[in-house]
């Protein structure tokens, strides 16, 4: 008896189901309408109307990264695929797992520049883990399964699949993905999850030998699910090293924790910067030695021999040549290692871990986060700093857009657990918060979530207040307003003499009455003794709703590694010299 046949939208559909996906972001148009059509006709699949692309993708990488799911969107073709280039560039920046169908036109028309016709392959290839274009009705199921095992498998990252409209209306038989597997494999995708046991007896052995330890973490570990994160704290606790973390992997380690020194990186914190510098011994988990973090590559933690996990082996020696390498899933590696500490006893030098935690407190004393909060003006440490000492027993998730207000958020937020810190790290997306503040809220509808936002960021897609106000997305928008695209002003004064060249943000609207207009709350606050009462109203309040906090507009963000310099050349203000002798090849790397 031959398979029931269903049009290929049909298939999409219930492809999707069995692959549990229970939310889809997405716009409508002309190319998508069949698969619009089968939304219509079922109610199993939510889906969720934003207004612009690119917002679906950011939207969807909110859904994942507080999840830990596959992220779903569905766009039209031409304009509708090119707009969601940039989400998928985030995505495949910081490993976020999407899988985003792109209408196309029929394949008869495919090369004759037919209306909204792009070619989405050519234009996806650098920018998603793997795309698709599918040319036979009866391979749609095996491609859709096999898009969500790449997706989520090895390093996450988004993939596109491109269906032509003929292709959406034609008709043929479901295949449903293997029961007997997680999910369908791909061919020849075969990511290494368990490392090689001698590769982790060596790192074991030579954190066994370490005189001045690091552990540094980063967004694989929290990718690599909650036990990753749970397993990275025994070990911490196990060894009694310090641990910092990159901006992607804040909420791996708690904050509170006794071990933890902070973020690195260029913005990071005094003590975790010359820690990386001074350690002999430094234990890279699912960080990629990214460029804000490294700093000058000859100058980077020069005495240190150094481990890498990651379970992407591209990464390993691609900026930083390491000592040993460990290919695997984070939460395999962590409990091999634990599992290899705890399997033979070891003599510790303890008066040398010892003497390196006095020399962590020596730098500890700096207290380079601190500020003065006087006058009549808020500053904008203290407004993140309040913000969270009045949310945190709300277990909040918080987005932000790009910016000043992203590096202070980073700083002064302390986040306790994984997945409750989204934020635009590789790409440095303005524009990224909202929407994910969306995403996350949808999945988690009871929960905070909070965007904390630039008054330039927000502007990029505040359209998706309409989409919050519909789909009852009560998502709150904390702006720190200091008139100024922030962080470009900042390296104006530092590196451009003050030449403010179009960074100051001219006819702002209303806040308040821009909330307003698309059915929000909109609040508004200047006075420091106010501040902690507007934060009160904003949680009270139900719905999304705007903050507009205006904050001081001369203030820059520090600690701060001067383009070009090594980590232990930090400046913590602005009348430290470190920027006198910034070559010229350092004013490039900004």
């Amino acid at each position: 008896m031959s398979k029931q046949k269903f049009s290929g939208a049909h298939l999409v559909l219930k492809a999707l189901e069995d692959q549990g996906v229970d939310v889809l972001f997405g716009y409508p148009g002309g190319a998508v309408l069949p698969l619009y059509d089968e939304l219509f006709k079922q109610n199993r699949i939510r889906h969720v109307l934003v207004r612009h692309e690119q917002a679906a993708v950011h939207a969807a990488e909110g859904y994942a990264r507080s999840t830990g799911k596959v992220g779903c969107v569905l766009v039209t073709s031409g304009p509708g695929a090119t707009n969601a280039v940039t989400g998928l560039t985030d995505a495949l920046m910081d490993s976020i797992p999407i899988v985003c169908f792109t209408g196309q036109v029929p394949t008869s028309l495919i090369g004759s520049d037919a209306f909204q016709e792009a070619d989405t392959i050519g234009i996806t290839r650098a920018c998603t883990k793997h795309n698709y274009l599918v040319k036979d009705v009866r391979d749609l199921p095996r491609i859709i399964h096999e898009a969500f095992y790449v997706a989520r498998s090895g390093r996450p990252g988004p993939v596109v699949i491109d269906i032509p409209k003929d292709v959406a209306l034609a008709l043929g038989s479901y295949t449903a993905p293997p029961r007997d597997i997680p999910s369908a494999q791909h061919k020849t995708y075969r990511p290494r999850t368990v490392p090689d046991m001698a590769a982790v007896r060596m790192a074991v052995d030579l954190m066994a030998e370490a005189e001045r330890p690091l552990f540094y973490t980063g967004g694989g570990v929290i990718n690599a699910g909650p036990e990753a994160s749970e397993l990275l704290r025994e070990l911490v606790e196990l060894t009694g090293f310090p641990i910092t973390s990159t901006l992607m992997g804040l909420g791996a380690y708690p904050a509170a924790g006794r071990a933890w020194l902070g973020m690195v990186g260029m913005h990071g914190l005094y003590e975790a910067n010359l820690a990386m510098h001074d350690c002999d011994v430094m234990i890279n988990i699912g960080a990629r030695f990214d460029d804000r973090v490294t700093g000058r590559l000859d100058a980077f933690s020069p005495g240190s021999q150094k481990i890498h996990v990651d379970i992407d082996p591209s990464q390993i020696n691609k900026n930083v040549l390491v000592d040993v390498p460990v290919v695997g899933d984070c939460a395999e590696t962590l409990r091999l290692m634990i599992e290899e500490w705890n399997s033979r006893p070891r003599r510790r030098d303890t008066g040398a871990l010892k003497a390196w935690w006095a020399k962590i407190e020596e730098w500890r004393e700096r207290d380079c986060l601190g500020f003065e909060q006087r006058g009549a003006t808020i500053k904008p440490q203290q407004a993140v700093q309040r913000l969270y000492e009045l949310t945190k027993r709300s277990n909040a998730i918080v987005t932000t857009e790009v910016g000043q207000h992203q590096m202070w958020a980073a700083q002064f937020y302390r986040f306790q657990e994984p997945n409750k810190w989204l934020t635009s790290g590789g790409l440095g997306t303005m524009g990224y918060g909202l929407p994910a503040a969306i995403g996350a809220q949808i999945a988690h509808p009871d929960a905070l979530v909070i965007d904390i936002a630039g008054e330039a960021s927000i502007l990029m897609n505040i359209q998706e207040l309409s989409t919050a106000v519909q789909h009852r997305a009560p998502v709150k928008v904390f702006i720190l307003n200091n008139q100024y695209m922030g962080m470009v002003r900042q390296w104006q004064e530092l590196m451009h003499g003050g030449r403010y060249s179009q960074s100051y943000s001219e006819a702002l609207p209303d806040f308040v009455k821009l909330a307003e207009a698309f059915g929000c709350t909109g609040l508004r606050v200047s006075d420091p003794a106010k501040l902690d009462e507007t934060i009160g109203k904003m949680m009270a309040t139900d719905g999304p709703v705007i903050v507009d906090v205006h904050v001081d507009p001369t203030e820059n963000c520090f600690p701060m590694i001067p383009s070009g310099k090594p980590h232990n050349e930090m400046m913590l203000s602005a009348t430290d010299e470190g920027f006198a002798n910034v070559t010229a090849e350092g004013r490039a790397l900004v």
